[in-house]
């Protein structure tokens, strides 16, 4: 590759410095740990593709995320990066770093909260600062099969290029859920919406993942991204991302 600007060199080091393996879920608090639980683990999700020759292009994705658990609360760090160039000029830039915290009740029943912090250089906004609290319930958790839903509200503050900041109220819904397809096979759908009075922001991960041993793993994932009412400088509402990666848990 090229180069990297320095702000991304400058979060991969943080990446690498916060992650070692839990899946790296762009969105959806963590599942309830199992009794048999460490108290501290994480993972390192990387992928990366490079073609030359009529076409010169180089495709980065990094994800990581740390959990600990004290009591009946998880604690969750995690950080993405993207980064795209053709013909050694950036088609696509983008950031992640959130925070979450997960409270079990009695039963099925959790109190959630996270915060999280975005920027997207071609997706019309400088940065995005989103913060939300509310209630889950895992519907279904059994050793093949888990299936959980959460709503809440939150608030969100947009910088946006070239134009005034806004600050906007938001209700959140999401589901997560998952399949142990067999021993070694595991099958994911996360959808999430956040709605405000200037738009709404939609995501959606599928994902499919392979074991290969206790710590390594294959994942083919499909990410969507869409906000139905974009800044005038974003490039696009929809943004899909694809990918082939290598996952590490420890």
């Amino acid at each position: 590759m090229h180069h990297f600007a320095p702000s991304l060199r400058s979060l991969l080091v943080g990446l690498a410095l916060l992650t070692g393996g839990a899946q790296a879920s762009p969105f959806y608090a963590p599942p309830p740990p199992a009794e048999d639980a460490s108290t501290f683990s994480g993972d390192t999700e990387l992928g990366f593709t490079q073609l030359s020759g009529n076409t010169d292009s180089q495709t980065l994705i990094a994800k990581g995320r740390l959990t600990w658990l004290t009591g009946h609360w998880t604690h969750t760090l995690r950080g993405e990066v993207r980064h795209v160039a053709r013909d050694g000029e950036t088609s696509a830039e983008q950031y992640l770093l959130a925070g979450r915290e997960r409270y079990d009740l009695e039963g099925p029943h959790y109190l959630f909260g996270f915060a999280r912090w975005e920027k997207d250089r071609f997706g019309g906004y400088d940065q995005q600062f989103t913060t939300i609290a509310g209630y889950g319930r895992d519907l279904i958790d059994s050793e093949a099969q888990r299936l959980s839903l959460e709503a809440g509200p939150g608030y969100r503050h947009d910088r946006i290029d070239q134009e005034e900041n806004l600050s906007l109220a938001v209700a959140y819904g999401a589901l997560a859920w998952e399949l142990e397809a067999t021993d070694t096979t595991t099958l994911a759908q996360e959808l999430s919406v956040e709605a405000t009075d200037d738009n709404t922001t939609s995501r959606s991960l599928s994902s499919l993942t392979a074991r290969l041993n206790s710590r390594l793993a294959l994942r083919l994932s499909h990410e969507i991204k869409r906000n139905s009412q974009p800044p005038d400088s974003a490039e696009a509402r929809t943004d899909h991302t694809t990918s082939a990666s290598l996952l590490y848990r420890w």
